[in-house]
C-alpha cells in the first residue's frame, strides 16, 4: 500500500518511526516537506540561538535514514493540491517543478503558522515570527549586526527567543499584553520570580503594554515599536511570538472538516474521510489543537498503531506540562495551577531564595501544581495529577515530593 505523508516534522516522521517498528514493509512511503532540511528537532531551536548547539546537532533523522528505509523523501516541495477522489497529492519542489504521488493512505502533519499580530509596519525587514531553522539563522544574523532587539509575546518561546538574542549580545525588551510574563502557565508569585531572573541577564520588560505599530527606519527596514499609550522604543529586529495557528489550508481545500484545527477521533482519523490522517500542531483533538510536543508524540502513536492494521489504539487527549528552555532557569506547571472555587492550596515560598512551589488540591485529589526554582518532583507531580487519585494518606508530606511521601 501506498502511504504519503504531508509534513516532515516532528508529528509526521515520529508517526512514520512507530509505523516502521510495527509494520516494517507494509507501505511504499512517500514524505513532503515544505523546508529544505530533514526532520530536526523543533524544540531545541531555542538551544541552537542561544548558541549552546549547532543545526546539525537537532536534526533527528538525517538524509540517509530516509534513504535506508525506502523512504521517498520530496524537501523542499510544497503540497499545492490532494485530490480525494482519485487519492493523488500535487506538489511544487524549489525549482517550479510538478511531483505528484498517489495514496492509500494520507497522514497530514502540516504543524501551524506563527501568528504575526494585524498592526502597521508588520510587513517590514527584521520583523519575523520564531518557528522554524529559517527564522533562527534570521535571528543570529541580526544578532550580528544590530542592537536592539523587541520580543512580543512573554510566553514560553518569547522568553526562550529573548534568552538566546541576550546570549549573542543584543539589548532585548520584552513586549507583553499582561501583567506578568507566562501568565497562562504560571501564578502571579512564580511569573515575579521568573521575570527576576531574567531581568538579571539583562532583559528588559514592558509589561501591560499592547504594540500599535512598527516604524519604518526610512530603508524598509524597523527602527522602532509604539505602543497604545504613545511610548516608543528602538527595534532592529522585532520577533513576534504571540501564538500560532494550526496549518489547515490544504485540508480545507481538500474539503475536510476544520474548525481552529483539522477535526480528528480517537484514532486520528479524520472525520470526514477514514483514509485521512492527521496529527501534531495542524489536529484537532475534542476541541483542543495542542502546540507541544508531547502530544504530538502520543498521537504519533495512535496514528501508527492504526496505519500498520493494529485497531486497538485510542488517544484520549494529553495533559500537558510546561517547561522552559532557558539555561538555569527552572520552572513546570501542570494542570489546575491557577486554583480558586472549590480548591485548596498548599504553598512554599522562598522569594530570597528564588523557590516557590503551589499545590492545588480538590478534595483528596491533586488537580495542579506550580514549581519555581526547584522543579525536582515535577514528573512525580505530573503521575499523581493523571493517576487522579487519592492523596489523603501523603498529604502532610505532599509539599516534600515523593522520597518524604514515600517514608511518611
Amino acid at each position: 500500500m501506498k502511504l504519503v505523508v504531508v509534513g516532515n516534522g516532528m508529528a509526521g516522521m515520529r508517526t512514520v518511526e512507530e509505523l516502521l517498528r510495527l509494520a516494517p514493509g507494509l507501505y511504499d512511503i512517500t514524505v513532503f516537506g515544505a523546508e529544505p532540511h530533514p526532520n530536526y528537532n523543533r524544540i531545541m531551536l531555542s538551544p541552537v540561538l542561544a548558541g549552546e548547539q549547532m543545526i546539525d546537532d537537532i536534526v533527528l533523522h538525517p538524509w540517509d535514514w530516509y534513504a535506508r528505509h525506502g523512504i521517498a523523501l520530496h524537501a523542499g516541495c510544497r503540497v499545492t493540491q490532494v485530490d480525494r477522489v482519485r487519492r493523488r497529492v500535487r506538489a511544487v519542489d524549489a525549482g517550479g517543478r510538478q511531483v505528484e504521488a498517489g495514496y492509500d493512505r494520507l497522514l497530514l502533519a502540516t504543524g501551524s503558522t506563527p501568528f504575526m499580530l494585524p498592526v502597521p509596519g508588520r510587513e517590514l525587514q527584521g520583523v519575523i515570527g520564531y518557528r522554524d531553522i529559517a527564522d533562527t539563522q534570521a535571528m543570529i544574523e541580526a544578532a550580528r549586526r544590530h542592537r536592539h532587539a523587541v520580543v512580543i509575546g512573554g510566553g514560553v518561546l518569547g522568553l526562550e527567543a529573548a534568552s538566546g538574542l541576550a546570549r549573542r549580545g543584543m539589548q532585548v525588551t520584552v513586549v507583553h499584553v499582561n501583567a506578568w510574563p507566562m501568565d497562562r502557565q504560571l501564578d502571579a508569585e512564580a511569573g515575579a520570580l521568573l521575570r527576576r531572573a531574567l531581568q538579571a541577564r539583562g532583559i528588559a520588560f514592558r509589561l501591560g503594554a499592547r504594540t500599535e505599530a512598527l516604524l519604518d527606519d526610512g530603508s524598509g527596514r524597523v527602527r522602532a515599536v509604539r505602543f497604545a499609550d504613545g511610548g516608543e522604543i528602538p527595534a532592529d529586529l522585532v520577533v513576534m511570538a504571540v501564538g500560532i495557528r494550526p496549518s489547515i489550508a490544504l485540508a480545507q481545500q481538500m474539503r475536510l472538516h476544520c474548525e481552529r484545527g483539522i477535526v480528528v477521533n480517537d484514532t486520528l482519523q479524520t472525520v470526514t474521510d477514514p483514509r485521512v490522517y492527521a496529527v501534531g500542531e495542524c489536529a484537532q483533538h475534542r476541541g483542543i489543537a495542542y502546540g507541544l510536543v508531547a502530544p504530538l508524540f502520543e498521537q504519533g502513536r495512535v496514528a501508527a498503531n492504526h496505519l500498520a492494521q493494529m485497531g486497538i489504539g485510542r488517544y484520549p487527549g494529553s495533559l500537558v506540562p510546561t517547561r522552559l528552555k532557558v539555561t538555569g532557569i527552572d520552572l513546570f506547571s501542570a494542570g489546575d495551577f491557577m486554583g480558586g472555587g472549590e480548591t485548596e492550596e498548599i504553598v512554599l515560598s522562598d522569594p530570597a531564595g528564588g523557590v516557590y512551589r503551589k499545590l492545588v488540591l480538590r478534595g483528596d485529589r491533586l488537580v495542579g501544581a506550580c514549581l519555581y526554582g526547584d522543579t525536582a518532583d515535577g514528573g512525580w507531580y505530573l503521575d499523581l495529577l493523571r493517576e487522579g487519585r487519592s492523596v489523603a494518606d501523603i498529604r502532610d508530606q505532599l509539599m516534600f515530593g515523593e522520597p518524604a511521601a514515600a517514608h511518611g
